[in-house]
Parts: structure tokens; sequence; C-alpha cells
């Protein structure tokens, strides 16, 4: 037993993570209760059939609602698959499977312990039948390691990266309930709000994408939509939803003479070859696609234009898509930097996927860097877009390289953002201990996978560990973020702002946050984020409607997936993917 006892130990797990929880991430946690599992006898691993049919509709299924997050190999964004059919019975497995929620409402001791260790519920699966049941539990055994793991020791991994602790201030931030979303699913995620962002212009306008496939334009209070990827892309895919979808969207900064929108896209392998690619013996998992859309007439809605695709990305898997795209707001048409856009492209899981993490390592893809193009010009190898003659790689010699890179070594960067001056500012997801906020600097490497923040990975081992930097590391090797916290504050990074608009004069030049898996708010002044002051990110209390309250409340769940946006005349906003709501900030005090 004591044996036993030390392989969860060594396994361990994640506590709200960024991911959405899916059916393996249920499946593996149980392991947790490892002793009760070895008591009990009704619970007796069952055997799972080996017919070839069978096992490739279970990997066909699994790879579409798993994959993402999971792997056989070690804990990804949720845990690793090595065990879990070899410990738990059949029966159970597929009951919660089938319907989570009934078996943790019906007081199972199993299932109420992992709603106690994470915070949400697994939504009801049972659209499957009893043979795909079936077909997953098999494929997954087939993958099943031995259950006699060889211990290996962490002694010198760095268990609380950041032990100081985040403070409180004592002024509020005051948000006012705007408005919800109209409804994408019959199920919680109800509207999965991703971006939001505002068209300049006289007046301006604001948009936000739900990333089922829908950009809306809000007007007053009502939202109308401005453009339904999904009716237009026949090969568009928004599940599993991860990182997968409508990605993001940017106006051209001449958009009201050129009518020029861009849009990013997921869409499910095809026959179609990327144009950053993969090298031939790597299978591609997704494609995310940047299109151009030249828009008639913006004033009516939805838009109608010509469209044209501009580049073709290929991932490994439908995890860390591209998530972000955007030009500099205020850079003017005579300025080198007008009219480029910014590209963030994640690891695609490729890190966590054992033995594939050179893709996004040493500037040997694209994968986890931020990409920068000039969408007018015509200098690319497809010759639909322009590579600027600034970027850091133009004219290597090393014919490898991807010339569109900016920078590199990110994880997953979700965001960029832009100070008043021009600064850029990327926000990366990390993966088990560090959430960072980078400056964006032509040519630097942040690190990943080689680097979580200020910490040292070993992307060959067991890439949820961290050490101290190496004493002999090179002089600026790696570009470190200007303000990192680890995961006992949180556990994903979402957007922030650097607040520069007129309603709330005291929050002016003041950058504010959240994350993603719990809604904590954090914020601290512009200066000191640019600086690396240590210890100036503070925590901010949030009330809506004139009471205090918080995201978690709201939503009802241990996962709000919050998010911020801008809107008219640079006011932020903030919404909730978990329930579609969307909250402007009015006051801080």
């Amino acid at each position: 037993m004591e044996n036993f006892k030390n392989i969860i130990c060594y396994l361990g797990f994640y506590k709200q993570h960024q991911c959405r929880i899916t059916i393996s991430t249920f499946l593996v946690a149980i392991l947790a209760l490892g002793e009760s599992i070895a008591q009990d006898v009704k619970n007796t691993p069952a055997m799972y059939s080996s017919e070839p049919q069978l096992l490739q509709e279970g990997q066909l299924l699994f790879e579409k609602n798993c994959s993402s997050c999971h792997n056989f190999s070690q804990r990804s964004i949720g845990p690793g698959l090595q065990y879990t059919t070899s410990t738990l019975s059949k029966k159970w497995l597929s009951e919660f499977i089938m319907d989570a929620p009934k078996v943790i409402t019906s007081g199972d001791a199993r299932a109420a312990k992992l709603y106690s260790e994470y915070n949400q519920m697994m939504p009801s699966f049972s659209w499957l039948d009893s043979t795909q049941v079936e077909a997953i539990l098999a494929f997954m055994s087939k993958r099943q390691k031995s259950f006699a793991i060889q211990k290996e020791l962490t002694s010198a991994s760095i268990k609380d990266p950041i032990p100081e602790k985040v403070t409180l201030l004592e002024e509020r931030l005051h948000l006012q309930y705007h408005s919800t979303a109209p409804r994408t699913d019959t199920k919680a995620a109800w509207a999965r709000l991703n971006k939001m962002d505002k068209l300049k212009g006289d007046p301006e306008r604001q948009f936000i994408v739900d990333q089922r496939g829908v950009l809306y334009e809000i007007k007053g209070k009502d939202w109308y939509v401005a453009l339904n990827i999904e009716s237009l892309k026949p090969n568009f895919v928004s599940s599993p939803g991860m990182g997968t979808g409508f990605g993001s969207f940017a106006f051209h900064p001449n958009f009201n003479k050129n009518g020029l929108l861009y849009t990013t896209h997921a869409e499910s392998n095809s026959s179609l070859k990327g144009d950053l690619t993969l090298a031939d013996s790597i299978k591609v998992g997704l494609q995310w696609v940047l299109t151009e859309w030249k828009i008639k007439d913006s004033s009516k809605l939805p838009f109608v234009g010509e469209e044209r695709e501009v580049l073709r990305i290929d991932l490994l898997t439908t995890s860390h898509g591209v998530q972000e795209i955007t030009f500099n707001p205020f850079k003017e048409d005579w300025e080198e930097d007008y009219g480029l856009l910014y590209i963030c492209v994640g690891d695609g899981g490729s890190t966590e996927k054992k033995g594939y993490y050179q893709l996004c390592a040493d500037n040997t893809g694209v994968s986890g860097s931020i990409l920068r193009i000039d969408p007018m010009g015509r200098n690319s190898k497809n010759g639909r877009y322009g590579i600027p003659k600034s970027n850091p790689y133009l004219g290597s010699q090393n014919t490898k390289v991807f010339q569109e890179i900016f920078c590199l070594g990110f994880r997953n960067p979700n965001r960029i953002s832009w100070t008043p001056g021009g600064a850029m500012l990327i926000n990366d997801i990390g993966q088990s201990n560090i959430e960072e906020i980078n400056l964006g600097i032509a040519g630097a490497d942040y690190g990943w996978p080689y680097r979580e923040g200020r910490f040292l990975v070993d992307p060959k081992g067991d890439i949820n560990e961290v050490y101290k930097l190496p004493n002999d590391e090179e002089k600026g090797r790696y570009t470190y973020p200007i303000l990192e916290y680890d995961h006992d504050e949180g556990n994903a990074i979402s957007g922030g702002f650097v607040y520069n608009g007129l309603l709330v004069p005291a929050l002016k030049n003041k950058y504010v946050f959240s994350d993603i898996t719990n809604g904590r708010v954090f914020l601290l002044e512009m200066e000191e984020l640019l600086l690396g002051e240590k210890g100036a990110m503070k925590e901010i209390e949030i009330l809506v409607d004139g009471e205090q309250t918080t995201f978690q409340d709201i939503v009802g769940t241990a996962k709000p997936d919050s998010r911020l946006g801008l809107g008219i005349d640079g006011e932020l906003y903030f919404f909730t993917k978990a329930d579609g709501r969307l909250y402007k900030v009015v006051g801080f005090d």
C-alpha cells in the first residue's frame, strides 16, 4: 500500500487549470483516491476489447475529445493517462463518462472527492452511446503503461517558485452589468467570448467574438451578427474548445477607407498544405487560417465582402493555437510598424506531447512564436503577404528559419496589448508553475520549453517541474518576464490593458488583468510593470452594481473564464465565457 501511495504522489495533478475539464481529465484524476481503489473489490479493473475496428473508433473519439489536454507519457494541460483503466472498473468509468453530474450528485464518494478537488463539474456526455464509451476505454487500455513504475526523485525541483503572496489593495473596482451574449450552445459555456476590441472612427464602434464562429457588433446593449465564420468556412471546427474555433479578429488601422478585416479560425486537417508547416514526417493535428475580408459597406450588418486566404499554419494538436492577431493601434501611417499584423502562435501542445518539444525550440518552427507580417505585401513564399524588412530573421543564412517570426519561446501567448507609448505586452499562459507578462522585443527568445518564467524546465523530462537557473547561463540568451506569478495565485493569465479611457480618471495608466481560472483581478501601475518592479502586482476586489462579489460567485463555478476587452473611447470591460455576461468598468476607489 505504501508503494501505491508513492505512485499517487508521483503522478500529481492540477487544480483549476485553464483547460475545460474533459472526459479523460476526470478519468485520470480519480487516481487520487488510490487507497479506496485498492480496497474496493467491486471496482476491480476489467479486460478491454482488442478488436481493431473498435480501437480505431476509440482513437478517433479520444483525439477529438481528449487529446488536446492529455497524453500517455506525462501530465499535459490535464493529467497523463498512464494508469486509468488499470486501476478502475469499466462500469464506474462508463457511468462517469456518460453522466458525471448524475454520479457526483448521487453521493458517490469518489465522484464527490473529484468535484471537491477540481471545483467544477464535467458536463454530461450522454450523446455517446455505450459502444462509443467502450471504444474510448478500449483505446485508453491499449495505451496504458504497466502499473509498476520507476520512482523518479525530484528533490531538486522547486515546489513553490514564488513564495511571496500577492497583497490586496484597499481600493475596489466598480463594475456595471452591461448585457449578455446570445447563446451559442444549449449548455455552459453559453457563449465562448474570447476577444473584445474597438474600431476607430467617427463614431467609434465595438466588437466581440464568440469562438463558436460569430463576430458581433455591440450597439448600446444589443448584439448584432457582423460575421458568421461557421457558415462561411465549411472546414471550420470549434471543438474541443481548448485551441479551436474563431480565434481572433483585427481591423486594419485604415479600415474606414480600405475596408480590410482580418480573422483567424481553426480547420480540421485537410488536403490543403500549410504555408508554415511541420516536417513531412509529423502528422498535422489542426490548421489555423488567416483570412482577409474586404468589406463593401461596413455600415451594413452582417458584413458582406470578398475573402482572401492569407496564410495557413500547421500545428501538432488542437491545443494552444492562434489566439490573437492585432495591429499596433498607436502607430501612425508614416511609421514603419503601421499596418503590420502580429500573430500569436501557441506551441500546439508540442512540448506536452513527448518527443515533439523541438517544434517550439531553437527557431525550428513557428510553434510558440509571435509572427509579424505585412498583409498587404507580397514577398512571402506563397505570394499572399509580405515579410517586413525589419523582421529579425529576414535574410538569415539558416534556410530552416521562418522569416515571419518576430520573437519566440512561448507556450501559449494568448494576448498582446500596447501601452499608450507603444510598448508591446505579451501574456503567456504557463504550464504548471508560472504565468507571464513579457515585453515584446524583436528577435527575443522567451525560453519555452527550456524556461518557464525565470525558472529552468527540462523538456525531455517532467515539464511540470521547475528548477533554479543554471549558474553558467549565457548572458542575454533568454528574455525573462517583466511580471510573473505562480500557481498559488492563479493558473492562466488573461489579457490585460493599460487603462487610457476617460470614464475612470483614477485608473489612468494602470495595467489591469485577470486570471482565467479563478477570476481574480489584479492591478499595477504601468511604470512599475515596465520596470519589472517586484511585488507591484496587487489584487483588487470588485463590486458589481454596488455589491461586493467575485466572478466565481456570480458564475457559480470555480472557473468563470474571465477576460478583459476594450470598448468605445478606450473604456474597459470584463466578460465571463462561462455565462456570456459583459460588464463595464465604471469606477475605482
